[in-house]
């Protein structure tokens, strides 16, 4: 016969049993990304793959958005979301300036992903040879909520452009834009993105046509002066996208991973570890993930502070990130 004390001993045993098998802690999160034809969404998509299998109590989900202005907007007072985001489009949440006017978001930097290349695109027939060739022309600067009309914009004024005035502007995703130009409703479309990026690759594949892409590197320099030292001038190669007959010569910004500064640190921490400790696994993804590489992380990368829970990984593989 088992007196009370054995009776109440078992049974803690059973209960702590039970909490030890129990997740410690669930985290939902949600990663959010672009439109279905840039290069955001598959990327997110395998990251979202990898943390749900890989993190012990984590569901990870990624989600169809606007593209850099929109993530950063869902970020805004939410723990629960990471997203993806240009440069400079974070920079402007993080002062609260631009389209962040109403406050700033309180932003950390997670890891610096791949450079994103500023595609200016027409096609063959519409007289469009140079960025001031736009002038008067249908063209879409990008998606509402997105960081290619931010960029779009900065070259419009660079290649002195009003964007009001001289252009007749469409707000087209990178899917909707090659719909249009193939349906004649637009003459050229502004997409930044990475290499390659599907909806173009659709485009240049498309029978009957011939894609031309517009040099814009000459550009950055005002670009610089004005908005800070976030632009690169860069070559998308010639063999990138079928009809290109030269390198294309243009204006790139990094792209980084960011959430906010209330995510956990050993969530951030733990999102990290996973990303750079598969990214074969993300390689088979899409390509533009060679580029997640812990040699570019760098601070001078950013312009948003790294997230405590990342600068500790980046510490334990002997990098200094502060």
């Amino acid at each position: 016969m088992k007196t009370p004390f054995v009776r109440f001993a078992l049974l803690l045993c059973l209960v702590v049993g039970s909490l030890a098998l129990a997740p410690v802690h669930a985290q939902n999160i949600s990663i959010a990304t672009g439109g279905t034809g840039g290069v955001y969404y598959p990327i997110g998509g395998g990251i979202a793959a990898l943390l749900s299998k890989k993190v012990p109590g984590m569901e990870a989900t990624a989600e169809v958005t606007g593209g850099s202005v929109d993530n950063l907007k869902l970020i805004d007072g939410d723990a629960s979301y990471i997203g993806m985001s240009m440069s400079d489009a974070a920079l402007d949440a993080y002062r609260g300036q631009d389209k962040f006017k109403s406050g700033k978001v309180p932003l950390r930097t997670l890891m610096i992903m791949y450079p994103n290349r500023m595609h200016v695109v027409t096609v063959q027939g519409k007289g469009i040879e140079t960025m001031a060739d736009l002038k008067g022309k249908r063209v879409s600067t990008g998606a509402p909520g997105s960081a290619t009309e931010v960029m779009a914009f900065r070259l419009l004024e660079a290649a002195g452009l009003d964007k009001d005035k001289d252009v007749k502007r469409e707000r087209l995703s990178v899917a909707e834009s090659v719909n249009a130009i193939k349906d004649n409703k637009i003459d050229a479309f502004f997409w930044v993105g990475g290499l390659p990026t599907a909806a173009v690759t659709d485009l240049a594949n498309t029978p009957g046509t011939t894609l031309k892409m517009i040099d814009n590197a000459d550009l950055v320099p005002a670009m610089n002066k004005k908005y800070g030292n976030l632009y690169v001038a860069d070559t998308i190669p010639k063999a990138t996208y079928r009809g290109m007959d030269k390198d294309n010569k243009q204006a790139t910004v990094m792209n980084i991973l960011v959430a906010s500064e209330k995510l956990p640190d050993q969530v951030a921490y733990n999102i990290v570890k996973v990303i750079f400790e598969s990214r074969d696994e993300l390689i088979a993804v899409h390509k533009d993930t060679a580029d997640f590489k812990l040699e570019n992380q760098k601070s001078a990368a950013t312009p948003v502070p790294f997230h405590p829970g990342a600068v500790k990984y980046y510490k334990e593989r002997g990098v200094s990130v502060d």
